[in-house]
């Protein structure tokens, strides 16, 4: 954000030369007035992110598993170079694994994977045994191998994908505050800061806040049910407004970034549904993505709700995923909210976001583009940047103002 430095009013003027000509209120007995300025500029504050990346565990996930854990050190160093801006960040892992519906030799099948199902999975030790840690600080020296031994879940998950499921499980329920002593996550999200959720997956999204899911899968490989029942499943927009819905401790609205590498084409990151010949038979798998086994529509969709112009979205099926991590590192490093004071109405907010080539981006609450999270006792109130106005690294500048009423 670019600052503008206001003009000294006269009246300001003409108080600074009274005080010249006067006595100074520092030689007066008993002032507490400092004798000098304070020679350095104020700190900014330590951005607090706090990851949560959502891994796949299914059979077919463990080379992907591998490539992520290969490229984190990418991912965590540009983490930590934040745009110029402190960073205080802790990363957990959840799994996909919520639940698993069948339908088999005519019977319905249901499994829960209760010891899963959005809750932080245990830091592994170096000899890969389960540690009490859920999460890692940042600031913890053995962060990179705790992290790329953490990543690694396995292969013996559910193989119904349900990452926003256990995303809201994990964050949004009664887990998100019961003590780690308890089983819960509680301590993990730190008030005043941000969430940032990577999901990682090749398979289409099954969610749905229903026990058992109305979506059973099948034998027949040759369809993807959960893209073809996606209207039995809990929308992806009820989803998101559970996600931008989330307070902190005091009450404050919690900024949700998301990003995905998922089944989308590696191209265009396009989401549609191709059948492939295999040995075992006919699979689905995403047009111009080999290594998915689905379509990525509802990802598709969910990435975009977070960023209209998908740069939060990226391929499962690339060979590598440096580019990958790293661009949702530089992302992250972007507050999407800021602080405001003295908002009569927030109807009357209209921000003006200065884009990288000069142009200028009007934004606001009515537009649908912006939200407005009212003030506290002990916090401010802030707007938070949606869809094409999300901000970004290289904007130059932001300015609120308040649109006029004739």
């Amino acid at each position: 954000m670019r600052a503008r430095r206001p003009a000294r009013p006269p009246l300001m003027a003409a108080a600074l030369a009274w005080a010249v000509a006067c006595s100074s209120p520092v030689d007066q007995a008993g002032s507490t007035v400092p004798g000098k300025c304070q020679a350095d500029a104020p700190s900014i504050a330590t951005q607090k992110t706090d990851v949560l990346f959502v891994i796949d565990n299914s059979g077919s996930m463990s080379e992907e598993q591998l490539a992520i854990a290969t490229e984190l050190p990418a991912f965590v160093s540009e983490l930590r170079q934040g745009g110029g801006v402190a960073q205080d960040f802790r990363v957990g892992v959840i799994t996909t694994s919520v639940y698993r519906r069948s339908f088999i030799d005519n019977r319905d099948l249901y499994r829960e994977y209760p010891e899963e199902a959005g809750h932080l999975r245990p830091v592994p030790t170096a000899a890969k045994e389960p540690s009490a840690e859920r999460y890692i600080e940042g600031s913890d020296p053995e962060l990179l191998p705790k992290f790329g031994r953490l990543v690694q879940q396995g292969t013996l998950g559910s193989g119904q994908e349900t990452p926003f499921e256990a995303v809201r499980l994990a964050v949004a329920s009664s887990l998100a505050t019961t003590p780690l002593a308890q089983g819960g996550n509680g301590g993990f999200l730190r008030d005043g800061a941000r969430l940032l959720v990577v999901v990682v997956t090749d398979e289409e999204d099954c969610s749905s806040t229903l026990r058992p899911p109305p979506v059973a899968l099948t034998e027949d490989t040759s369809k993807d049910l959960c893209s073809e029942q996606a209207a039995l499943l809990t929308s992806v927009d009820d989803y998101f407004q559970i996600f931008q819905g989330l307070k902190d401790g005091k009450g404050a609205a919690r900024e949700v970034l998301w990003a995905t590498i998922g089944p989308v084409a590696l191209s265009d990151k396009r989401a549609g549904t191709v059948q492939e010949s295999t040995p075992t038979g006919i699979v689905v798998r995403n047009v111009e993505c080999p290594t998915s086994y689905g379509p990525g529509f509802r990802h598709r969709a969910m990435s975009e709700r977070f960023d209209s112009q998908l740069r939060n979205l990226d391929s499962i099926c690339k060979p590598s995923y440096r580019d990958t991590l790293v661009a949702i590192a530089e992302l992250a490093a972007i507050s999407q909210s800021i602080e405001v004071m003295n908002l009569p109405d927030p109807r009357l907010a209209r921000v003006d976001v200065t884009r990288a080539d000069g142009s200028v981006q009007t934004c606001s609450v009515a537009a649908g583009n912006l939200r407005y999270d009212p003030s506290g006792e002990d916090r401010p109130a802030r707007i938070f940047f949606l869809g094409d106005c999300t901000r970004l690294p290289d904007d130059q500048a932001v300015e609120v103002k308040l649109f006029c009423a004739q």
